[in-house]
């Protein structure tokens, strides 16, 4: 779970200095090598992006649904979608609201209520209180990566099997990204992630999403891209341009950015050379640098990581505690809130609101 949350962080935090940047652009401002090293964004070195930002209101909002468990209201969507909301309130409030009765122990940090490139299908999907469905979906045309990348800790939950975290990953995407180029992409994304934190290589990952996008209606883009990235391993050496071959047009579109994420994951001589490769092309450097560095820290885990990347990542402290919180729910949830016992600390921290 560290691995997982922090690797995506450290990605998202190297690709901000240079989103929207062509490879061209890259090298004139970074050199023929690109960007090699934490660069400053949003005026500091290792600032994370909206990405980081909603992935953790994602851990959030499992945390408490397994909490609420516990009184007979289990819908997930419902409460993974309030936690969206509480994310909607960081980007146009000034400071943790102390009337907000639900905010738990996250929407009282105060670095997240910063506006750090928010996707606008985000903004638009969680302007208000109605829950967008796979029958009706929020913004049906928006096909980016941001419901992919905030998309993670779906595959943490590793006691589910892998076609339920699919399930689960799509109907949260939909929330704010209706494309089913967007919402699948998002779920292919979540099983790979699941695969690697019970112990398959990366490979084995990818073939079960696969398996698992056949039967669902326009899964064709994301299964295309994602055969590509697997045949790209085998095309020559690692390289910017295969990177670029991998995402058409202006590799905004999600199937692009996780067939990049993939292809870089696999490839990948350590964390350091996955990630560089990743975020060093014309496409949404920080979606492929999230990804990437997800996967690479499902893993390898933790200590994988590049220390001198960690040391000044915003939010490390948050994202760690995060982490450790979630593990706690998933292994040891009924001793903290089960009809026998119950902590009032940990309910203050996730309340049923």
């Amino acid at each position: 779970m560290r691995g997982t949350l922090l690797g995506a962080a450290i990605g998202d935090a190297l690709g901000a200095p240079v989103a929207g940047l062509s490879l061209d652009g890259i090298r004139e401002t970074h050199g023929l090598e690109g960007l090699t090293e934490p660069g400053s964004a949003f005026g500091r070195r290792g600032a994370v992006t909206a990405s980081t930002q909603l992935t953790l209101f994602t851990v959030d909002g499992l945390i408490r649904a397994h909490v609420r468990r516990d009184t007979g209201a289990w819908h997930p969507p419902t409460d993974i979608h309030r936690a969206y909301l509480r994310w909607a309130a960081t980007q146009h409030d000034w400071g943790p609201d102390e009337r907000r009765r639900d905010n738990g122990w996250l929407a009282h940090e105060e670095w997240l209520y910063a506006r750090r490139g928010p996707d606008r299908a985000c903004l638009t999907g969680f302007g208000d209180d109605i829950l967008g469905t796979l029958a009706k979906p929020k913004n049906p045309t928006a096909r980016d990566a941001a419901a992919t990348v905030r998309s993670s800790p779906f595959g943490l939950l590793v006691g589910w099997e892998p076609a339920l975290v699919l399930q689960l990953a799509v109907e949260c995407a939909a929330q704010s990204h209706g494309h089913p180029i967007a919402y699948l992409s998002a779920g292919a994304f979540a099983v790979i992630v699941h695969g690697l934190t019970r112990g398959d290589s990366l490979d084995p990952a990818v073939q079960r999403a696969l398996g698992l996008l056949g039967s669902r209606p326009g899964h064709q883009p994301v299964t295309d891209a994602l055969q590509r990235a697997l045949a790209a391993v085998t095309s020559g050496p690692p390289s910017p341009a295969t990177v670029e071959s991998l995402s058409p047009g202006d590799g905004r579109d999600a199937e692009d950015a996780l067939a990049v994420a993939v292809y870089c994951a696999l490839v990948a001589e350590d964390v350091r050379h996955g990630l560089r490769l990743a975020v060093n092309h014309g496409g949404d450097s920080t979606a492929t640098g999230a990804l990437c560095g997800a996967l690479l820290g499902a893993l390898h885990g933790e200590t994988a990581l590049p220390a001198p990347w960690l040391a000044d990542l915003e939010g490390r402290a948050t994202i760690l505690e995060l982490a450790d919180d979630f593990a706690l729910e998933m292994t040891q949830g009924p001793a903290l809130h089960g009809p026998a016992v119950s902590s009032p600390g940990w309910l203050a921290r996730y309340p049923r609101g």
